[in-house]
C-alpha cells in the first residue's frame, strides 16, 4: 500500500512537471506565433522572404532544442547551415560568429581555468569560499552571494568559468545534483552584472549610446544599482523558494552504493605540512563523501576510531577506506602524500602521471606475492597505491598486501601503462582514470596571481577581457601552471559550437530586417503612454536579447527607445535603464547569455529547463524594472 501511495505520489510530481514544462512551452509558442502575425499584417513592415526564411529557422532551432533529443550544436549548426545555403548569410557572417571576440574569450578562459585547476588553486576557492554547508537552501545562498557579488565589478564571464569546475566538485561532496546548482550559478552571475555600470558589457555599451545620441550625462557607477540590486535580491529570493519544484535533477548523485569497489588507503602528513596543527574538521577531511579515516598511525601508535578533533602531527600516517572517486580527491589533497616511497622514486615527473585501476589475473605473476616481493615499481613501471578486495579492508601497509586473483589496483603511472598493459594477460581490465593528474600545489599561488591580473587589466580597462585571458592563458602554460595536452582538452568544443552558430542566427535576424520589424511593430502597441511604451521596450528588447547577443539587442532597441521618448517628450533616462537590465536579464534559453551556456552541459540541462525556471524569473524583472524606474528617474 506504502508503495503504491509513493509511485502515485511521484506520478503526480513528474506529471505536474510535464504539464509545466508544456504550459511554459505552448505560452512561448503562441507568443511567437502572435508577433510573427502582426509583423505579417503590419503595413509598415515589409519582409523579404530572407527575413521570414530566418524567422522561420529561428523559430525551428528552438522548437528542434526543445522537443527533441539532437544535441544543441547539431541544431544551431543545422539551422546556419540552412541559412548559408539559401545565401541568406554571406559566408563572413556565417563565420563571423566563430571568430567573434566573446566566444574566443570563452575559450580563452578554458585555459586559464585548466591553470587553476591543475594548481589546486579552484580547491583552494572551494574550500574557502564555499565551504561544506548543511542542506541544499544554504548551499544556495553560500554559492549565490559571492559569485553575484564578484560579478558586480568583474566581467561575469570568467567568474562562471573559474566555478563551473568548482560547483561540479563541490555538488559531488554535498551529494547535491550539478543541475540543482548550475543554473543558480550563471543567474547569480547575471544577477550580480545588472547591479552595477561596469558589471556587464552591455550596461557600457549602452551607457555609450547614451553619451554619445543624447545630451545626457553618463551614468556613474551606482546608478543602476537602485534599480538592479532590488531586481537581484528579487531573483535570488525566487530561486531559494522555487529551487526545489522547477531545477532539474539531470545528473544523479554519486552514493556510496555507486562503487561496490572500497579502496584501502594510506597518506602521511609531511614535515612543515600546511596540515601539521590542524584537527581532521579543519582540514577538512572529516566530511570527504563515501570516505573516512579508519585510523591514525603516529609513530609506533596506532589511533583507531579517530576522532574528528585529533590534532595532525608531522609523520602522521592515515589510513582511509573509500570508494575511487573520494580517493582521488585525497590524492589530489594540499597537505598529504601517499605513505609509500615508490611514488617518489619512478623516473617520471608527477605532473605527467595518472591513476589508473587495473585488476590483478590469475595469470599474473605477481599472484601470491607481496607488492614489495613482486617489485611491483620495477616489473611494472608504477606504484600501488590502495587495493580494493570485496568490499574488505586490507591490514598492514600497501608494501606487504599479498595479491589475489581478482584485486583492483589503483596505480600511479605513466599513461604509456595504459597501452602496455591492456593486451597483456598479467590484469583483467586496465582503465584510466580521468583528471587525476597530481596537482601542482607548489605552483598555486603563481596561478591565483595570474588570475588576478588578469581580472584587474580586464577591469580597469587596461586591456579587453580578450586579451587578459590571452594573456593569463599564456602565462599559465609558460610557467608550468598547466599542461597544453590537459588544456586544449579541457575546452568545452560543443559550448563554442553553440555560441558561434547562435551569433551567426543572430546576424542573418539583424541583417534581414526581421529583428527590427518585429521590435518596431511590437512598440507601436505603446500610444501615447510613457509607462506602457518602457513596459513594452523592456519586454522587446528581453524578447531579442534571447535570440540575438545581449549587445545586438540593446543596440537595435536603443534608437527606438530615443525616438519614443522623443514623440512622447519625456526623458529618455528611464528607457536607458530598462534596456540595460533587460538585455541582460537572459533567463529563458540557453542561448540568450553565454554564461547560461557555458553551464548547459556541465548541468546535463535540456532547453526546456531554463524556460520553465526562467520565464517567471523574466516577468519578475521585467515586472520589478518597469515599477522601481520611473520613481527614481522620473519621466
Amino acid at each position: 500500500m506504502e508503495a503504491r501511495r509513493l509511485s502515485r505520489r511521484i506520478f503526480a510530481q513528474k506529471t505536474g512537471r510535464y504539464w509545466l514544462i508544456w504550459g511554459f512551452l505552448g505560452f512561448t509558442i503562441s507568443i511567437a506565433i502572435a508577433v510573427c502575425s502582426y509583423v505579417a499584417t503590419s503595413a509598415s513592415f515589409a519582409l523579404s522572404w530572407q527575413a521570414w526564411t530566418t524567422i522561420a529557422v529561428t523559430v525551428g532551432v528552438f522548437l528542434l532544442n526543445a522537443l527533441t533529443t539532437l544535441s544543441a550544436e547539431v541544431v544551431f549548426l543545422g539551422g546556419t547551415a540552412i541559412l548559408l545555403i539559401s545565401g541568406i548569410l554571406t559566408e563572413e557572417d556565417a563565420l563571423a560568429g566563430f571568430s567573434n571576440p566573446g566566444m574566443i574569450t570563452v575559450a580563452v578562459l578554458y585555459l586559464v581555468v585548466t591553470g587553476l585547476s591543475q594548481t589546486g588553486g579552484l580547491t583552494w576557492i572551494s574550500q574557502r569560499v564555499l565551504g561544506l554547508p548543511q542542506g541544499q537552501n544554504a548551499a544556495l545562498l553560500r554559492l549565490m552571494t559571492p559569485v553575484m557579488g564578484m560579478s558586480a565589478f568583474l566581467n561575469n564571464t570568467p567568474v562562471v568559468a573559474m566555478f563551473i569546475p568548482v560547483v561540479s566538485d563541490w555538488s559531488r561532496k554535498l551529494r547535491i545534483s550539478p543541475s540543482k546548482l548550475m543554473i543558480p550559478l550563471s543567474y547569480a552571475a547575471i544577477f550580480g552584472g545588472i547591479c552595477t555600470l561596469i558589471g556587464t558589457s552591455t550596461n557600457l555599451v549602452v551607457n555609450g549610446l547614451l553619451i554619445s545620441a543624447t545630451d545626457l550625462p553618463g551614468l556613474r557607477l551606482f546608478d543602476i544599482t537602485v534599480v538592479g540590486l532590488p531586481c537581484a535580491i528579487a531573483g535570488m529570493t525566487y530561486l531559494f523558494i522555487a529551487h526545489r519544484w522547477l531545477l532539474p535533477s539531470r545528473k544523479p548523485v554519486i552514493s556510496e552504493s555507486d562503487d561496490v569497489r572500497q579502496y584501502t588507503l594510506e597518506m602521511m602528513v609531511p614535515v612543515a605540512s600546511p596540515l601539521t596543527g590542524k584537527s581532521i574538521e579543519q582540514a577538512g577531511l572529516r566530511n570527504l563523501p563515501g570516505l573516512y579515516v579508519v585510523e591514525v598511525i603516529r609513530n609506533q601508535l596506532i589511533i583507531p576510531a579517530v576522532s574528528p578533533k585529533e590534532i595532525l602531527h608531522d609523520g602522521d600516517r592515515l589510513v582511509f577506506i573509500g570508494m575511487i572517486d573520494s580517493i582521488v580527491d585525497l590524492h589530489r589533497f594540499r597537505g598529504l602524500q601517499p605513505a609509500t616511497d615508490e611514488v617518489f622514486k619512478l623516473n617520471i615527473p608527477r605532473s605527467e602521471r595518472c591513476l589508473i585501476e587495473a585488476v590483478v589475473s590469475n595469470t599474473c605473476p605477481m599472484v601470491g606475492k607481496t607488492i614489495r616481493e613482486g617489485k611491483f615499481r620495477t616489473q611494472y613501471k608504477a606504484v600501488v597505491l590502495a587495493v580494493a578486495r570485496n568490499g574488505e579492508r586490507l591490514p598492514g601497509k600497501i608494501g606487504s598486501i599479498r595479491l589475489k586473483p581478482g584485486d583492483t589496483l589503483l596505480l600511479e603511472a605513466n599513461p604509456s601503462f595504459l597501452s602496455r598493459q591492456r593486451i597483456s594477460n598479467d590484469f583483467y581490465l586496465v582503465n584510466g582514470i580521468p583528471d587525476s593528474e597530481p596537482l601542482r600545489h607548489e605552483k598555486a599561488p603563481l596561478a591565483m596571481i595570474i588570475l588576478g591580473v588578469m581580472v584587474l587589466l580586464a577591469s580597469l580597462g587596461v586591456m579587453s577581457m580578450l586579451n587578459a585571458a590571452i594573456l593569463a592563458s599564456v602565462a599559465m602554460l609558460l610557467t608550468g601552471c598547466c599542461s597544453s595536452v590537459r588544456a586544449f582538452r579541457n575546452i568545452e568544443w560543443s559550448v563554442l559550437l553553440v555560441i558561434g552558430a547562435a551569433l551567426s542566427i543572430g546576424k542573418a535576424l539583424e541583417t534581414t530586417g526581421a529583428a527590427g520589424a518585429i521590435a518596431g511593430s511590437l512598440v507601436q502597441f505603446s500610444g501615447d503612454n510613457p509607462w506602457l511604451a518602457l513596459a513594452i521596450i523592456y519586454g522587446v528588447t528581453n524578447l531579442l536579447t534571447e535570440v540575438i547577443t545581449n549587445n545586438a539587442a540593446a543596440a537595435l532597441i536603443f534608437p527606438i527607445a530615443l525616438a519614443i521618448s522623443q514623440n512622447l517628450a519625456v526623458s529618455f533616462m528611464p528607457f536607458a535603464i530598462a534596456i540595460m537590465i533587460s538585455a541582460s536579464a537572459s533567463f529563458s534559453t540557453p542561448i540568450g547569455y553565454q554564461t547560461n551556456l557555458m553551464v548547459y552541459g556541465p548541468g546535463g540541462y535540456k532547453f526546456t529547463d531554463f524556460m520553465r525556471v526562467g520565464i517567471p524569473l523574466n516577468c519578475l524583472f521585467w515586472l520589478i524594472t518597469v515599477t522601481l524606474t520611473p520613481l527614481f528617474y522620473p519621466f
